[in-house]
């Protein structure tokens, strides 16, 4: 896959440095223009280690997920990227499903592209428990609301940077990938589930659902941004 489409590869992070050189390794050669690691506050050597794998490293000290997802946003905007791809940063993601990732979208055939946790191609236990009920209680109310047909509110994604624009993202939480799901659906978006060979993070610890404070208060995020923006009418950007 050529680099002609201006593609960047957004990696938010938080203390990740055991994780993040070898994540950015791993993305083939020739499909990002730019890999862009967002270093949301980390107090270890994220920062440092990204950089030298070769990704640019952008600043973000006041924490949230959603607030970092944003940040590289606008540096891939300021760069010039079409398309954006969100990966996690802790080695879950594998880098080998970029191409099927990006192949609805480059075709045309999808505006926003999901990578689907919850299938027999996902590594055994990769997902917690909590993590599957979490998912499972959100995309239900987003397909009851708007009969769509997710089965994961994952963060490997892929969209067009002005579709992206185009749905006004404001949540800078852990509720940003559930803003963005809500509203593309809201917005008539051609959205595109495909299962992805998930691993369980390479090391460290989650930030999220690493232990039950940490679970609930992901879980009680991601259901209330649901919540609020699915008893909104359906508007077309």
């Amino acid at each position: 896959m050529e680099q002609s489409h201006n593609l960047a590869i957004l990696i938010p992070a938080l203390n990740e440095e055991e994780t993040i050189g070898p994540l950015i390794r791993e993305i083939p050669t020739g499909v990002a223009r730019w890999i862009i690691v967002i270093d949301n506050g980390s107090t270890d050597q994220t920062a440092q280690v990204a950089r030298a794998a070769g990704a640019l490293v952008v600043e973000q000290p006041q924490r949230g997920y959603g607030r970092a997802c944003w940040t590289g946003f606008q540096k891939a905007c300021e760069l010039g990227a079409e398309i954006v791809v969100y990966m996690d940063g802790d080695g879950s993601d594998d880098p080998a499903d970029l191409i099927s990732m990006l192949t609805p979208l480059i075709s045309g055939s999808a505006d926003l592209v999901i990578g689907s946790r919850v299938t027999a191609q996902a590594e055994r236990n990769s997902v917690p428990a909590q993590a599957q009920l979490g998912n499972w209680l959100v995309s239900h109310l987003i397909n009851l609301r708007y009969q769509t047909q997710l089965h994961d509110v994952g963060s490997f994604r892929v969209i067009r940077s002005e579709h992206l624009s185009a749905l006004q993202m404001h949540e800078m939480t852990s509720g940003w990938p559930v803003e963005m799901l809500v509203k593309a659906a809201r917005a008539d978006y051609r959205i595109q589930e495909l299962p992805i060979h998930y691993r369980r993070r390479r090391a460290g610890s989650s930030k999220v659902a690493g232990n039950l404070i940490g679970s609930v208060r992901a879980a009680y995020c991601m259901l209330s941004t649901a919540m609020r923006y699915t008893t909104m009418g359906r508007v077309h950007v």
